[in-house]
């Protein structure tokens, strides 16, 4: 079978297509990716294609994000209006005329590429959806205004795009594929088509070396990583790390932290600061996680068992830390307002109370258990068939 994912240049949500895209391939599927992001080819699964979307008139799609201070509600209409509607607007030719060629027996649009969506469903071909920030789903349930508004917005894309009516198509019907677990999604009621698949813990190996020595000469102390993701480069994250600085700086610990190493002209003795570090690998030596609250950084901590400390900025980053909370797996600080005292105390809660590791490891054990990318590939395949 021919299988198309229709993606995002967004990491957090091309990477876990990346481990279900591996899994067909070596079921002797023929697996291509849409995208408008040419350094994705050299991510891709050997004999994976990229069939890129060109883009035009000098607008950077993929710094959008990057380059913009935004928080709460606010950064959800910015994402919508400065973002992914023009992103969707722009590759929606594209995308159809690539589908014209590959000739695709399933399409998997990201569940924010309905141009994808809307492409299968112009041209009559099943589809499912690729749901890689699930907080997307609850908040149907959560924020009932907010979700109705985005839904407005798309709905008025797809009629500009051809699709008649004022039926919102971005979410197949006939199959979503959810990447968490039902324990840590949270109670809520969800057609059949809805699927908890668990994370996708592959992802390419970052570039660049890790002093993995410098690492091992570490031991002794409690290892953290700290990282906010690639999404916040403007002025908030030189603020970040200086608190981060002040409140581990000295401390019994060894900290990993993701960062541009010329950003402050000098680092704590006790800090290992490197710009991609291997995080999947990294993980395993590791005691506890600071982070943003990006979907994928989480899943990937708690699959390992490790308690978090979670500042989240904008998008779906606060619904993620409001399911660390519940599953009681980490604690959660304002990133605008804490202080590193405040950062100090609650890394050494999650380090010294045990419940915490306790509640990660349960979190862990329900990824595994729902399956992963084994069963995800299984539904694609039932889904032609």
């Amino acid at each position: 079978m021919k299988f198309a994912f229709v993606v995002p240049p967004l990491a957090g949500h091309v990477n876990p297509t990346l481990g279900l895209g591996a899994e067909l391939i070596q079921r002797g599927h023929e697996v291509v990716w849409i995208s408008l992001d040419e350094t994705l080819e050299k991510l891709l699964p050997a004999k994976g294609r990229l069939l890129l979307v060109r883009e035009e008139g000098g607008e950077d799609h993929r710094n959008k994000i990057s380059q913009k201070n935004v928080y709460g509600v606010e950064s959800i209409r910015f994402l919508y209006d400065d973002v992914l509607i023009p992103l969707n607007r722009h590759m929606s030719a594209g995308i159809e005329s690539w589908i014209d060629w590959f000739c695709p027996d399933v399409i998997v649009n990201d569940h924010q590429l309905f141009a994808g969506a809307v492409a299968a469903w112009k041209k009559g071909i099943p589809y499912a959806t690729s749901v890689t920030a699930p907080a997307a789903v609850k908040m149907m349930e959560d924020l009932p205004g907010v979700h109705e508004w985005e839904v407005q917005r798309i709905v008025a894309l797809q009629q500009e795009l051809g699709i008649e009516g004022g039926r919102c198509i971005a979410c197949s019907e006939q199959m979503a594929l959810l990447f968490t677990s039902r324990e840590f999604f949270g109670e809520m009621e969800l057609p059949p088509a809805y699927q908890f698949v668990g994370p996708v813990v592959r992802r390419p190996v970052a570039g660049g070396a890790f002093d993995w020595e410098l690492l091992r000469r570490m031991e002794g102390k409690p290892r953290i990583l700290v990282s906010i993701g690639t999404t916040f480069d403007h002025s908030q994250q030189l603020d970040f790390l200086r608190k981060v600085v002040t409140a581990f700086g000295g401390e019994p610990l060894s900290v990993i932290l993701v960062s541009d190493e010329t950003l402050l002209e000098e680092w704590p003795e006790n800090f290992l600061v490197q710009r991609r570090i291997p995080q999947l690998e990294l993980l395993q030596h590791l005691d506890a996680v600071v982070c943003h609250g990006g979907h994928n950084t989480v899943c990937e901590t708690l699959t390992y068992g490790l308690p978090l400390v979670v500042l989240p900025i904008a998008y779906d980053q606060s619904h993620v830390a409001s399911r660390v909370v519940a599953a009681e797996s980490g604690i959660r600080l304002n990133f605008k307002r804490f202080r590193p005292a405040d950062l100090r105390d609650a890394i050494w809660e999650v380090l010294r109370e045990g419940k915490y590791r306790d509640a990660a490891g349960r979190i862990g054990a329900s990824f595994r258990e729902a399956g992963g990318v084994g069963r995800a590939a299984n539904l694609l395949e039932n889904l032609i068939r």
